[in-house]
């Protein structure tokens, strides 16, 4: 397959992969563990992990990382477990933890772990259907092909989409926060607040999770600037995101102010260093 793209340089070590290279079979053995956040998805969970258990990547690992979800989703958790673990497989693992205690601490808890168990890629993915599940094995495609540290998803490259339900003040918001965070830090990435991203094991590593600041959506961003400050190269690959079709969003005013304040402050850090 012929690919586009736009080269990497010392001052923008990013590219965007226009059309991704098709996952070839032997690929798809890659150790690759999906690290999925829960806080009442008890609905959402098994339609994500029957998607993932069904794509052709026998390498591929779902680790659920649930916050005490009191709708009962890390029971649910424990039963897919013990539905796609069998022949001495573990394809399915649970993460419990005992509060709800943010989203960026469970992706951080969640990735640790997978490196640790063997993982070489990790990838970061909604269980709330918005990230669509096709386009993980070109995410690994990319990533393998291009050496790149990192992967991103993303919306707002050519090919790039945003939920067709979404109205335009939200599609301009969306836009909007994108093109400020981008602004203050400068990384040379298109969807800087990207949640649907794969990570080569090294770069997990290289970022350092226990040491990130935020919790919330903004962790998104946090990681993704640790990793260009620490050399990592990144690629980009057109998603449509999807509209959550169960369930309600988490977004909180709370969230929204640390997702604002949050690029000055790691600037601000960064030049102290």
């Amino acid at each position: 397959m012929t690919t586009t793209t736009t080269p990497a340089t010392a001052q923008s070590p990013t590219a965007v992969l226009r059309r991704p290279v098709a996952l070839p079979p032997e690929w798809g053995r890659t150790p690759l563990t999906v690290v999925m956040p829960t806080y009442n998805e008890a609905e959402n969970l098994p339609l994500m992990a029957e998607a993932l258990m069904g794509l052709d990547m026998p390498g591929l690992r779902l680790l659920v990382v649930d916050d005490n979800s009191p709708d009962g989703t890390g029971e649910v958790a424990e039963r897919l477990a013990e539905r796609y673990n069998t022949g001495g497989r573990t394809r399915v693992s649970v993460l419990h933890r005992t509060a709800k205690d943010g989203l960026g601490r469970a992706y951080a808890a969640g990735m640790d772990q997978a490196v640790a168990d063997g993982a070489a890629y990790v990838l970061q993915m909604d269980a709330d259907g918005s990230h669509p599940v096709e386009y993980v094995p070109q995410m690994l495609g990319a990533a393998l092909s291009t050496g790149a540290g990192f992967v991103i998803g993303s919306r707002y490259v050519s090919g790039g989409r945003l939920a067709e339900e979404w109205g335009w003040h939200r599609k301009l918001l969306s836009r909007w926060a994108n093109a400020y965070v981008s602004a203050v830090l400068r990384t040379g990435l298109r969807d800087v607040t990207a949640g649907f991203c794969m990570w080569r094991a090294d770069t997990v590593t290289a970022m350092r999770l226990p040491e990130v600041r935020s919790n919330g959506y903004s962790f998104q961003v946090e990681l993704k600037y640790q990793a260009v400050r620490a050399g990592c190269t990144g690629v980009e690959i057109p998603i449509h995101f999807e509209e959550r079709q169960i369930g309600a969003s988490k977004m909180t005013l709370a969230v929204q102010l640390e997702s604002a304040i949050l690029p000055w402050r790691l600037r601000m850090a960064g030049k102290r260093r």
